[in-house]
C-alpha cells in the first residue's frame, strides 16, 4: 500500500461532502492526505472549477474520487495534470458530450427510476419519502431520514452539464459497482466502467455505499493509490 498520493473526494448530487467522513477517517488513519470537495452542484462548470481548486492545494499527486454525479465532475476535472488516477464510486463515467441528464433520459425498461421531483426554480430534489429506499436503503434509518431532510438542491445546469474531454480516456481508472443500487442501475455502472477500461470491483450495497460500507470504498481508493503510475519527472 502506498500513501504517496493525495486523495481528493468529490460528492454527488443531493448530498454534501460530509458524507465522506467514514471513508475520510479510514484513509487518514492509513496515512493519506485527504481533501473533501464541497461542490455547490449548481453548474457542472462551477463544480469542476471547485474540484480543480482542491486539486491545486494537494501536497502530492492526486487520486481523484467521485460518487454518483461526482463522476461527471472528475471526468472533466481529472484532466488536471496533477491527477494520476480516477476512482468512480457507483458514478457517472461520462464520455464526451454526455451529461447525467442524457444518461438518465432513456432508462432500460426494467431499471429502477430515481424519484427525482419536477424542478423548481431550476433545481431538483428527490422525493423525501422515497429517498431512503432509493438512495440509502442499507444506511441506518435515522441517518437515511436525515439525508432526505437535508438534501442539497441539484441545479439543472449541473444535471445537464456535458463533459468536454473525459479524463478516463488518458488516465487509469477504477470503478466500484454496487449491486443493490436503485439510483444508477448496476448494468449501467458496468457498461460505463467497461467503456472506460476501469478496473472493476463489485460489492453488495446501495447508492450510499460510502456510508454503509466505507471499508469497501476505501479499499478501491487504496488500490488506485498503489496502481496509478507516478508522473514523469
Amino acid at each position: 500500500m502506498s500513501n504517496s498520493k493525495s486523495i481528493v473526494l468529490v460528492h454527488g448530487g443531493f448530498v454534501d461532502g460530509s458524507g465522506w467522513e467514514p471513508v475520510y477517517s479510514i484513509l487518514k488513519k492509513d496515512g493519506f492526505d485527504v481533501i473533501v470537495v464541497q461542490n455547490p452542484t449548481i453548474t457542472l462548470a462551477d463544480d469542476v472549477a471547485v474540484a480543480k481548486r482542491a486539486i491545486a492545494t494537494a501536497k502530492k499527486e492526486v487520486i481523484l474520487v467521485g460518487h454518483s454525479y461526482g463522476g461527471a465532475v472528475i471526468s472533466e476535472a481529472g484532466n488536471d495534470p496533477k491527477v494520476v488516477g480516477l476512482v468512480y464510486i457507483t458514478a457517472f463515467a461520462l464520455d464526451k458530450g454526455e451529461s447525467v441528464a442524457s444518461l438518465l433520459a432513456n432508462p432500460a425498461p426494467d431499471a429502477p427510476v430515481p424519484p427525482i421531483l419536477p424542478p423548481v426554480d431550476g433545481f431538483s430534489l428527490l422525493d423525501q419519502e422515497k429517498f431512503p429506499s432509493s438512495f440509502a436503503a442499507d444506511v441506518k434509518p435515522s441517518l437515511a431520514s436525515f439525508m432526505a431532510d437535508s438534501q442539497v438542491p441539484w441545479g439543472l445546469a449541473a444535471l445537464e452539464g456535458a463533459v468536454s474531454q473525459p479524463a478516463w480516456r488518458s488516465k487509469p481508472s477504477w470503478y466500484l459497482v454496487t449491486k443493490d443500487d436503485k439510483m444508477i442501475p448496476p448494468p449501467a455502472q458496468r457498461a460505463m466502467a467497461e467503456r472506460a477500461g476501469a478496473e472493476v470491483t463489485e460489492t453488495l450495497g446501495s447508492h450510499s455505499i460510502f456510508l454503509s460500507n466505507p471499508e469497501a470504498v476505501a479499499s478501491v481508493i487504496k488500490k488506485a493509490a498503489v496502481g496509478a503510475p507516478a508522473l514523469a519527472r
